[in-house]
């Protein structure tokens, strides 16, 4: 029989789970911060015995966490309303990527607790934070400099005003005047 005539076998998604947690070593309950849900979820998820789960943003949370697409769970339902990945989270990737870095090593890195903000973040459910020392702790993760930091987040800024009704080029002299300040004070000037 060659390869042509094999019969594709769906995995189940509980196998799935159970096998990317065994192949990363990672434990349940790091899982389950990863992905905002309880210990004792992650034990239905990957349980056989029960329906796995349908819910639309914890199989996207997994599937970020796995570095696979969601469709890959065949109970996922795509979303009527299309996902819009800003330029910023496709950096991180990139970065994240450049550096060889998996995102379960990359969400290891951040304190338990805001390491669901990082899914939710990576996923492009949560915009890059405009906190620049926030958008700094993801940043040294990836040892990016910190001329690279600054101008991500000077687009990010930029967005933000644009987003609530600024019109940064016709207030270009404010706004010039506004980024100035801002390098002096980090010590970019």
């Amino acid at each position: 029989m060659n390869s042509k005539d094999k019969p594709i076998v769906q995995e189940k998604s509980s196998e799935k789970v159970a096998r990317f947690l065994e192949k990363n070593g990672l434990h349940k309950k790091d899982f389950a911060e990863m992905i905002g849900v309880t210990l004792s979820y992650v034990y239905n998820l990957i349980d056989d015995t029960i329906p796995f789960s349908t819910r639309g943003t914890t199989l996207e949370r997994i599937a970020t966490v796995m570095e696979i697409e969601p469709e890959e769970f065949e109970e996922y339902k795509i979303p009527q309303e299309p996902r819009v990945i800003d330029d910023f989270v496709e950096y991180l990737h990139t970065e994240m990527k450049h550096k060889k870095m998996s995102v379960v090593n990359f969400l290891k890195a951040f304190p338990r607790k805001k390491r669901l903000e990082i899914v939710d973040i990576l996923r492009g459910n949560l915009p890059i934070p405009i906190d620049y020392k926030e958008l700094t702790m993801i940043a040294q993760v990836l040892e990016m400099n910190k001329e690279d930091v600054y101008n991500m987040w000077e687009r990010r800024m930029k967005n933000v005003l644009e987003t609530n009704g600024m019109n940064i080029y016709a207030n270009a002299a404010l706004v010039n005047a506004m980024f100035d300040c801002a390098k002096k004070y980090i010590n970019l000037k």
